[in-house]
């Protein structure tokens, strides 16, 4: 006589071992055999679910094996639970109940994300195309509270990685440490003066070595503007001023401060009025992509989701 239990036997499987859901039935099926149960037919319950019959049929066999019980008899009559299929009905209702419960919570869940949205930006992004997009959004979804949080691209990413941000955008050459992206347009760095500056009359472009040797009036380091020259410039930009706004900057630059390097989208409508003028630069790189950007791994879902497929629209 063997002392070993048969659990212990070489070879044995234990109709417990393995994964909870190669054990117990999908949800489609018990809410077929639920259906059977109410309706006493299995025609009928495959028209409620929207199925074929025969599909139905191969579920319920799929699932007598799975199980390793009879659950349905069935007869030119209909279809009538066994014994073991009335007991197994009773516990599929249970689970469908707590399934209901969960999806209805998980509704909840997306109705609270789906109720507001808080994307930072850095300046460029947040005065000149954030609005647009903004005003587009609050038509598709006009239930959804916006914040919105304006800062340069460093702050932008340290939002973002604080969990104080949906979504971001912002204008640099590099994607923060953490940051996953996505370029959504493109943009070009120039160099303005007022019209009384002397780069104003000014008959040939401007080199690299003089737009470096020239005290101007630039954003703050930890912009995206300023990483862009900087990298232009070998590091070598001199700043007469630094502001962490792009209006400022443009202030200051229309009122005679300096020169300034400002973002194409920011002076349409200054260079329009010849309240100031575009200095032409040879060779100097000041193009730069615009990215949305959001935590590594976790891809914008709802409301952020639908503001990413505006910015490409």
């Amino acid at each position: 006589m063997s002392t070993r239990d048969d659990h212990d036997r070489p070879g044995h499987r234990d109709a417990s071992s393995g994964p909870l859901a190669h054990r117990v039935p999908d949800l489609g099926a018990l809410e077929l055999l639920l259906a059977v149960a109410r309706l006493g037919s299995l025609g009928g319950a495959a028209r409620e679910l929207g199925i074929t019959q025969p599909a139905a049929s191969s579920r319920i066999r799929s699932m007598e094996r799975q199980l390793g019980v009879a659950l349905v008899d069935r007869s030119p009559r209909g279809s009538r639970l066994t014994d073991a299929g009335a007991l197994v009905t009773d516990w599929a209702r249970r689970i469908v109940e707590a399934a209901e419960a969960f999806d209805a919570g998980a509704q909840a869940l997306r109705d609270r994300r789906d109720s507001r949205l808080r994307v930072a930006a850095s300046m460029t992004i947040a005065e000149y195309l954030l609005p647009g997009w903004l005003l587009a959004l609050r038509a598709d979804r006009p239930d959804t509270a916006v914040s919105l949080l304006a800062g340069n691209s460093a702050a932008v990413a340290e939002r973002l990685l604080a969990g104080e941000a949906d979504v971001g955008f912002v204008e640099g050459l590099t994607v923060p440490a953490g940051l996953d992206s996505a370029v959504i347009a493109h943009d070009r760095l120039i160099v303005v003066a007022a019209p009384s500056h002397a780069w104003a009359r000014r008959r040939r472009p401007l080199t690299a070595e003089e737009l470096a040797a020239t005290p101007l009036v630039l954003r703050e380091e930890g912009s995206g503007t300023r990483q862009v020259l900087d990298a232009a410039l070998g590091g070598l930009a001199r700043p007469l001023i630094e502001l962490s706004s792009t209006t400022a900057v443009k202030a200051a630059a229309v009122g005679g401060a300096g020169p300034a390097v400002l973002s194409e989208l920011a002076v349409g409508e200054e260079l329009g009025m010849r309240r100031l003028v575009r200095i032409p630069v040879q060779g100097v790189a000041l193009a730069r992509d615009l990215r949305a950007v959001w935590p590594t791994g976790h891809r914008p879902a709802g409301p952020a989701r639908d503001l990413l497929s505006l910015t490409r629209g």
